[in-house]
């Protein structure tokens, strides 16, 4: 596939699934949250620490850092003289006992680099620039003793929030992350799922499974996709393959009860995750190609479900030798309007996934 039409594809991926979803969630009985909130003041210098020492957390999709040394620099001129600065969103896991940034990254890196003195981007010190000529040009280090003290001593405000009533999918801090986002980018759900369950074996597995030669040919991008949504497309195979029988709309939902509920899978769900997505995606591979999932342009997930999960459950029961069958099952699945039909429009209602799903394990059925 040339590369120019990959990025294409890629870009274009669910598109009309994730529209079909938010049409679908309009549905969908409103309630309440059960979520709280409260304020902590911490320390300058406590944070620093405790940055360091991992004990808070930075989701890696907030990882990117934009400020530049201006900026930086006149946040902790400002901390120095006493001014206000915006507070920060915390949210403390109730396993680790961490704090994890929901926003506020930019301002807790700041202080992180100017205390180890190094610039990120350039890899050189970090001096102050553009503040007050007494400290101008001035690095930790090189703060005059008082000033050093009023940073250390400062005062960062912190809300702190957590979930009252914990869920299996913690729908109320998913709420949060994906409302709550001062840089002007929504968070895409995977996203989300990857910072909340940041600490859980499901993540490194996702993680593991994106990385596989057959499925980054077929997904047409080399690099993991910054928004996750390869990562996504995983998760919906292995949710609807080993959880299909509790599916319920809208898939969002779905996906992320799944996740939660298996956040810290046993051995022996971790090697069936593995093996079912390794075998499925290298059948895919070498029988259709890097064509696979894409009934026009863009790989549609509907299909790509719809498929992968037939082809999984054929593969429960052997392996399958007659690759051309394969194929001209494919092919005929494809050509089918009924079946193109359930991967259109309203593709996350209950009617259409089962019907997509039962009419996929049927073609590849009888293949040997």
């Amino acid at each position: 596939m040339a590369g120019n039409d990959a990025g294409i594809e890629q870009a274009e991926i669910a598109l009309e699934d994730h529209l079909t979803e938010a049409e679908d969630a309009v549905e969908v009985q409103v309630s309440p949250f059960s979520v709280s909130s409260y304020g902590a003041d911490y320390p300058v210098e406590t944070l620093v620490s405790r940055i360091k020492k991992g004990d808070i957390y930075v989701p890696e999709f907030q990882r990117g850092f934009v400020w530049d040394i201006k900026d930086a620099s006149r946040f902790i001129e400002s901390l120095v003289l006493g001014l206000p600065v915006p507070g920060i969103f915390l949210t403390k896991e109730l396993e680790t006992g961490k704090l994890l940034v929901v926003d506020g990254q930019q301002r807790l890196f700041s202080l992180h680099y100017f205390y180890e003195g190094k610039w990120p981007s350039q890899a050189k010190e970090f001096a102050l620039k553009s503040v007050q000529p007494g400290l101008e040009g001035r690095t930790y280090a090189t703060l005059r003793p008082e000033d050093r003290r009023r940073l250390d001593d400062a005062i960062l405000h912190a809300t702190v929030f957590k979930e009252d009533e914990p869920s299996e999918d913690e729908r109320g801090i998913y709420e949060v992350f994906s409302r709550l986002n001062t840089g002007g980018k929504l968070l895409a759900p995977q996203e989300v799922r990857s910072a909340i369950y940041h600490s859980g074996r499901i993540r490194q597995i996702l993680t593991d499974l994106n990385t596989l030669p057959s499925w980054r040919q077929i997904y047409g991008k080399s690099d993991p996709d910054l928004r996750m949504r390869d990562q996504e497309l995983i998760l919906r195979f292995l949710a609807l393959l080993f959880d299909g029988g509790n599916y319920r709309k809208p898939m969002v939902d779905f996906l992320n009860r799944y996740m939660g509920k298996s956040k810290h899978p046993d051995a022996g769900a971790e090697a069936a995750m593995r093996k079912a997505f390794e075998e499925t995606i290298g059948l895919v591979s070498t029988a259709v190609g890097v064509t696979a999932f894409r009934p026009a342009r863009a790989l549609n997930a509907a299909v790509f479900d719809a498929v992968m999960v037939g082809a999984a459950e054929r593969l429960q029961r052997g392996g399958v030798g007659d690759r051309a069958a394969f194929r001209l099952a494919y092919r005929e699945l494809m050509g089918n309007p009924e079946f193109l039909d359930a991967c259109g429009r309203g593709t996350a209602s209950l009617d259409r996934v089962k019907k997509r799903l039962d009419m996929a394990r049927n073609a590849f059925a009888s293949v040997l």
